[in-house]
């Protein structure tokens, strides 16, 4: 770091009685005041110097001898006075980065100008600022950092300004142009080869973000003005915007968690601690929300992981509605690099029960769907999918992007990973009993369905949120898996989902059904059942061998429970009479509301039965088809 020395004479200051004066034969004449130290020192050096001292001591009644001057107010306090007063005796002073700003603000406060004396002290200071701060890289940042001391002198003369100017202009300019000489500067530069000369890997990657880790111990505030000085400039890559924030937010939002558990365990202890324990929630909320206006517009410059990280941030800390949005925008836009670790935001509201915010999931994901089209190559969708899809994709997602929008390709791909995501997740948030069914059903469907080539993820959530939920009703046990595609689940799952008892008896007919089917698909005429519906059968003490005619895949189902057999043609009369005679027993018992009313009745407790001993149900139904096969 640069430094400048100004006079030559020795340093003869001394205390006495708590009294600050200088050895000297001639008497002192006057006394001056500031924040609690008295000075006795000498009118003539410094009021030859200092335009201020005349004009007060002009205006001063006391006693010529010893006149007395309050400086109660003066910039820098007592170190940067008694630096002026040394330099006014010619005692030899030192200048640098660490005490320029103090030292210019006392010599503008005693109004030490080149009208009072040529070569006064505010020359000098800006001779040495202009010509040594301002092009050095480390002593332009501890000199903007030092004017945190002095705020308004430091706006009014124009010190930040500068300073901002010199290290915005310092980091849109070649590396090799800068003087370095912060600590992580001299690590990069260990890292050039010594062999041949020329840099290593290592090198050249830190080098074009040299200036990051150095930025990010100025305070949040000049940090900003920093940034944006940097962003306006035009030459700097959006990704690197994106590291050094990444770098100055890992330096300042570390423990954002333990710091609001602690806020809470302090809420009932004193009233100091508590408010001590906000304003730093506070300084927190504030350096997120900066953070955010600063992220760069362009997709990717940050990534997705760290976008997460910053909502559950600005999440915990009770951020600004609208930084929570933009940072949900964002990371919309490239959900498909996201993690169900990344997704998993823990909910800190106490009026809410649940563990996760899911509403801030959705959001992210509603905003994801906004992307674009789908593919045109992807399968058809209902005309109510395409109009929800149209009156969302006109919605504004409030801040422009430089970069062309993916291909349809591109896009497609990235539906499909989202949707093995939210699968995932949703089997991480089911686990949760305070969850609605109503959320989790909203999740579900936000994903259209050419992106989910399976349903197993899914029915595997579905049987989770039952397991967690055994609370559930009838009817929302069969709202629940109106979501669910029986023909999109692997041998593995149906096996599992046809003797699974909390699913609803349809859903389980509809499996075997479709099991079926997908066997008559594979090898033209079916002969023989499935292994595993031999296995089921065998279960119940059914013997399959004497079941041998398939499933009829021309069973109706009722209107209201069409989930998934669009595949399937419903004839005029169905030649299944026990099906349909259990079906629509079914329905009769989803309309009856209180559970403890249907036991009431012997009709009931038959049908209540039904999902739990299926060998009657299954025997009628193969041997119906069985019959019916027989006749044709």
């Amino acid at each position: 770091m640069k430094f400048m020395k100004l006079g030559s004479r020795p340093d003869t200051f001394y205390t006495a009685e708590s009294v600050r004066t200088i050895s000297s034969e001639v008497s002192s004449d006057i006394i001056i005041q500031v924040k609690g130290t008295r000075y006795l020192l000498h009118k003539f050096p410094l009021l030859s110097k200092c335009l201020r001292l005349q004009r007060l001591c002009s205006e001063s009644s006391d006693s010529p001898q010893h006149q007395i001057v309050q400086l109660p107010e003066f910039p820098g306090g007592v170190e940067a006075f008694e630096l002026c007063a040394k330099f006014c005796y010619g005692i030899t002073i030192t200048l640098s980065a660490y005490n320029i700003v103090s030292s210019r603000c006392a010599a503008e406060y005693l109004q030490m100008t080149e009208d009072v004396e040529k070569g006064n002290l505010i020359y000098k200071l800006d001779v040495f600022f202009n010509s040594c701060i301002l092009n050095g890289w480390k002593d332009s940042i501890v000199t903007l950092q030092t004017t945190k001391a002095l705020p308004l002198w430091s706006e009014e003369l124009a010190i930040t300004s500068r300073c901002i100017e010199a290290i915005a202009s310092k980091v849109l300019s070649h590396p090799s142009k800068v003087s370095l000489s912060h600590s992580h500067s001299r690590r990069v530069r260990d890292d050039v080869s010594s062999c041949n000369g020329t840099e290593s890997l290592r090198h050249k990657s830190a080098s074009k973000g040299w200036w990051a880790e150095d930025l990010a111990d100025l305070s949040i505030d000049l940090y900003w003005r920093t940034m944006i000085a940097i962003k306006s400039g035009g030459k700097t890559p959006s990704n690197l915007i994106g590291d050094a924030l990444k770098i100055y937010a890992s330096r300042w939002l570390p423990n954002i968690r333990k710091n609001v558990h602690a806020k809470r365990e302090t809420e009932s202890d004193s009233d100091e601690d508590s408010d001590s324990a906000s304003e730093a929630t506070s300084k927190h909320r504030l350096l997120l929300e900066s953070i955010v206006s600063l992220l760069p517009a362009e997709k990717g410059a940050v990534s997705c992981s760290f976008l997460l990280k910053l909502l559950k941030a600005a999440n915990i800390l009770k951020a600004s509605a609208s930084s929570k949005v933009e940072l949900a925008t964002r990371i919309g836009l490239q959900l498909e690099e996201a993690s169900v670790n990344d997704l998993l935001i823990r909910s800190v509201s106490r009026t809410n029960n649940m563990m996760y915010e899911v509403d801030l999931v959705m959001t992210i994901l509603e905003q994801f769907m906004l992307q674009g089209q789908s593919p045109p190559t992807s399968p058809p969708r209902s005309r109510l999918t395409i109009e929800r899809r149209r009156s969302r994709s006109a919605e504004n997602i409030n801040f422009e992007f430089q970069e062309s929008r993916r291909s349809s390709s591109a896009s497609h791909s990235s539906k499909l990973k989202v949707a093995k995501l939210v699968d995932r997740y949703l089997q991480e948030v089911a686990r949760d009993g305070n969850l609605p069914l109503s959320k989790f059903i909203a999740l579900a469907e936000t994903i259209p369905d050419f992106a989910r080539h399976d349903h197993d993820d899914l029915y595997r959530a579905i049987d989770i949120y039952l397991k967690a939920h055994p609370e559930l009703n009838k009817n929302e046990r069969k709202r629940l898996c109106r979501i669910l595609d029986c023909k999109k689940l692997s041998m593995e799952a149906c096996m599992h989902a046809a003797q699974n008892e909390l699913l609803p008896l349809r859903v389980v007919v509809q499996v075997l059904f479709f099991e079926q089917a997908r066997a008559a698909a594979a090898g033209g005429k079916v002969t023989d059942m499935p292994s595993n519906i031999k296995a089921l059968l065998t279960a119940h003490g059914i013997d399959p061998s004497k079941h041998t005619a398939p499933l009829s895949t021309t069973t109706s189902i009722h209107a209201d429970d069409n989930w998934s057999v669009s595949g399937f043609k419903s004839p005029k009369s169905t030649k299944n009479p026990t099906l349909r005679m259990k079906l629509a027993e079914d329905d009769l018992d989803a309309n009856v509301v209180p559970r403890d009313e249907i036991g009431r009745t012997s009709r009931f407790k038959g049908l209540l039965a039904l999902p739990t001993q299926p060998k009657r149900m299954f025997s009628k139904l193969w041997a119906t088809n069985r019959t019916a096969t027989e006749k044709n």
